[in-house]
């Protein structure tokens, strides 16, 4: 018996049209779908008239869900893996199961798809040549900044996750670590109706937070390399 797929499916940040030909097509073919939570996913697919079997999967459950998952892809049956939003597998429990899939001689294929943290990125204007992401940071602060202050030694730009009833403390985090005037850049409600880039120094951001309501995951970017130095190194490669 052949054994079946596991395919890495990206579903949309926010904006639904954010879904590829290619990543229907396999939802669609697929003998069910592996997903976070069960009343999102039932969301994109009662959108797209997908009808499938699903099966939940996160942190709290998946020692016992992988064994089950990769005995059906031994047994030939094809299956989806999604999150609820975005790209399966980052700062996603669907690591450990490819991980485990490989192991034990399986396909998996990923399909290319919306990303939250390269969307922002590339929308930020800071240096996009090279970059360290770091997940969701820890949430005690001095964990936080052990993270924040080994990340700055790389001089690279720097790209985390923070939740809105977080983020001023994680941004007055950074400002001891990277200094008020340092670049940074936060991504918000990403592809929705709302979405809004704040631009500014840590400084400036952090005001900005703190005289408004804040509402939406955020993407932060963080970039003290002076601009000409990374057009040179751009530059320099043509």
């Amino acid at each position: 018996m052949n054994k079946g797929i596991l395919y890495i499916v990206p579903t949309p940040i926010g904006n639904l049209e954010d879904i590829t030909l290619r990543a229907i097509r396999i939802l669609k073919e697929s003998d069910l779908i592996v997903c976070e939570d069960t009343r999102q996913t039932l969301k994109l697919l009662s959108h797209l008239q997908i009808s499938k079997k699903l099966i939940s999967f996160y942190t709290q459950n998946q020692l016992r869900k992988i064994p089950q998952i990769i005995s059906m892809l031994q047994q030939g049956k094809n299956i989806s893996l999604v999150s609820d939003c975005g790209t399966p597998a980052i700062s996603d429990p669907g690591y450990y199961l490819v991980k485990e899939v490989l192991k034990n001689n399986i396909n998996v294929i990923s399909l290319p798809g919306p990303c939250a943290l390269t969307t922002a990125l590339v929308g930020s204007g800071l240096p996009t040549d090279s970059f360290v992401f770091l997940g969701f940071l820890r949430k005690k602060t001095g964990k936080m900044k052990k993270e924040l202050e080994e990340a700055k030694s790389i001089n690279k730009t720097i790209i985390f996750y923070e939740s809105p009833h977080r983020i001023i403390k994680t941004i007055g985090t950074c400002q001891e670590v990277f200094g008020a005037d340092c670049n940074i850049v936060l991504g918000r409600e990403l592809t929705k109706k709302f979405e809004e880039y704040i631009r500014g120094t840590i400084s400036e951001v952090l005001e900005n937070l703190k005289n408004r309501e804040i509402l939406g995951e955020f993407v932060i970017i963080i970039s003290c390399t002076e601009d000409k130095e990374t057009d040179d190194k751009i530059t320099s490669e043509f």
